[in-house]
């Protein structure tokens, strides 16, 4: 590993590999699955919550509109 992927290396904790070009950039980082899938969560949540966030401006709607809008195509 090269001085600048060391250095690198302090930005991905989770990081158990950093795949550097040959300018030194990281390119790829290679993670445990433990920490594959706290990220993959932490993402999920974050989309969930856009998603709540979203719904809570909008209008609810009538029991009569919510089964119309169902049968719509």
């Amino acid at each position: 590993m090269n001085a600048s992927a060391t250095t690198a290396r302090c930005d991905y904790p989770f990081a158990k590999e950093l795949i550097t070009n040959t300018r030194g950039q990281v390119s790829k980082v290679i993670l445990g699955y433990r920490h594959y899938r706290q990220l993959l969560e932490l993402v999920e949540d974050a989309g969930l919550d856009r998603a709540m966030k979203a719904a809570a401006q909008e209008k609810p709607l009538t029991r009569r509109q919510a089964l119309q809008a169902l049968d719509e195509p």
